[in-house]
């Protein structure tokens, strides 16, 4: 579901691309083609499994922590690996990472798929972030490298609509599927469109020679344990509901391997995956912040209200789905010109104010439950997406004008993943809600939505705060 709001947030990687990928460029529409079915594996995957998790909860009699790893066994890996997956490709050769990864993502669908119980389905979850996290980066960066001129901005708008409409359609086709046929099913429908990319690209793609670029192996190790130890921790410490010991012991070895991380780059320099120097941009800081934040808390509502809405209000899983349709909706009818209006006042105002009504429809979101669909779930997912409209396009060239050109590729490969590690932080922290019924649940959802609110608000504020005036016009022009 959160597939608009990615795409957006991914496209900055495609324009910052420079270069030739392919040589068989007399073929475009099949590269594009290949891009975005490639692409919408990770958007259909990343959006459909939210509506399934009560199903799956009842087949494999997993609870709230069980739950949660579903989520997050697929977010860890995207997240932490998905700048070296970039650096992959960039040694190696893009398209055949990329046909990698697709590869490598049908064959953890099907053991998702085929799975008898929770601990191989988080495994085939995991293998499908690991997929995920090779294909998506040079997807992006084929595409940015494949086109030029107006031809690439007509080309990245076009991945990113169709991986949008695909994220979009993702609940609503997965509700279905899993009403009809059963869970199993939607991880099933990867494969036809597993196998569609491998044709095309096989047909498409042509590498040129790889590149003599370092792979970071110590830094993408540590950011995978180190976010690893985080997840674990927050998951523990949520479905305890306190901080117990196994809890606090895993997010202080996470919070010790993510500080190796950082001196480990240091000593890194020119060839560690996130070279230390990006940081030293005071906007770049306070946009991710922002981006953590905000992204964490729509985190909140895509796994929380189907969750809601199936346990409590009795929803199918095609109507939970169907439930969520005008938020990608109203997102995409409103982002572009969201954006027209973020080129005339720069990003500081836009990034300061759509926070705000995002927290002011999460706080109408505790709600829910009171009242029917029309007057407490729609109004409130009506304010959010208009929120997240208005932060989009501003975020997006904002990340990209806070850095110098050599840097622009790597600071909008970062912040996508930040915006899925707002996600799986999220998905972490909602173990006791996902393990409860009743009044409980929607006790515990409310609580969840208020926080997000406050998440919200926290982004404002980082933007009112980091992002300096000069930094927000050059943002807003990049």
């Amino acid at each position: 579901m959160n597939a608009v709001l990615l795409a957006n947030c991914d496209r900055g990687i495609a324009a910052a691309m420079t270069g030739p990928c392919a040589p068989a460029v007399s073929r475009p529409r099949l590269v594009l083609a290949t891009t975005i079915l490639a692409s919408s594996l990770a958007f259909v995957d990343g959006s459909v499994v939210n509506v399934g998790l009560p199903a799956i909860g009842r087949s494999l009699a997993a609870d709230g922590a069980a739950l949660s790893w579903i989520v997050n066994a697929y977010l860890l890996p995207l997240s932490a690996l998905l700048l070296f997956g970039g650096a992959l490709g960039d040694r190696f050769g893009r398209g055949r990472v990329l046909l990698l990864g697709v590869a490598l993502f049908a064959a953890a669908s099907l053991l998702c798929a085929a799975a008898g119980n929770l601990e191989w389905l988080v495994a085939g979850r995991v293998l499908q972030g690991c997929g995920a996290a090779l294909l998506m980066p040079n997807s992006l960066a084929i595409l940015g490298a494949s086109f030029d001129g107006e031809a690439r901005g007509h080309a990245i708008g076009v991945w990113a609509s169709v991986g949008a409409a695909a994220g979009a359609i993702g609940p609503l086709l997965g509700g279905v599927l899993i009403d009809l046929v059963g869970w199993r099913s939607i991880f099933l429908i990867n494969l036809p469109l597993a196998a569609a990319t491998l044709v095309l690209g096989a047909r498409a793609l042509r590498d040129q020679r790889g590149g003599a670029r370092t792979l970071d192996l110590t830094g993408a190790a540590l950011a995978s344990v180190g976010l690893a130890g985080l997840t674990w921790g927050l998951t523990s410490v949520s479905a305890a509901g306190a901080v117990d010991q196994a809890g606090a012991a895993a997010l202080l070895f996470g919070a010790a391997t993510l500080g190796l991380l950082v001196a480990a780059e240091r000593r890194a320099g020119a060839d560690a995956m996130l070279p230390p120097a990006l940081f030293a941009a005071r906007s770049f800081v306070g946009l991710n912040l922002l981006t953590l934040l905000l992204y964490g808390a729509l985190g909140v509502l895509l796994v929380a209200l189907p969750f809601v809405l199936i346990e409590v209000d009795g929803y199918s899983a095609a109507a939970a789905g169907a439930a969520l349709l005008p938020l990608p909706v109203v997102i995409a009818l409103a982002s572009p010109a969201m954006g027209r209006l973020a080129g005339k006042t720069g990003a500081r105002l836009p990034l300061t104010v759509a926070p705000l009504v995002v927290a002011a429809g999460f706080f109408l979101a505790a709600r829910i439950g009171a009242g029917s669909y029309w007057s407490t779930t729609l109004p409130a997912l009506l304010l959010i997406a208009f929120g997240m409209a208005g932060a989009v396009a501003p975020l997006t060239t904002a990340v990209l004008g806070a850095v110098d050109a050599a840097h622009t590729g790597i600071a909008s490969g970062f912040n996508s993943a930040v915006a899925r590690a707002g996600g799986l932080i999220a998905t972490a922290l909602l173990g006791l809600m996902l393990a409860a019924h009743g009044a409980a649940l929607l006790a515990a959802f409310r609580v969840a939505a208020l926080a997000a609110g406050a998440a919200a608000l926290a982004a404002g504020l980082c933007a009112f705060v980091w992002i300096a005036g000069a930094a927000a016009e050059t943002g807003s022009s990049g």
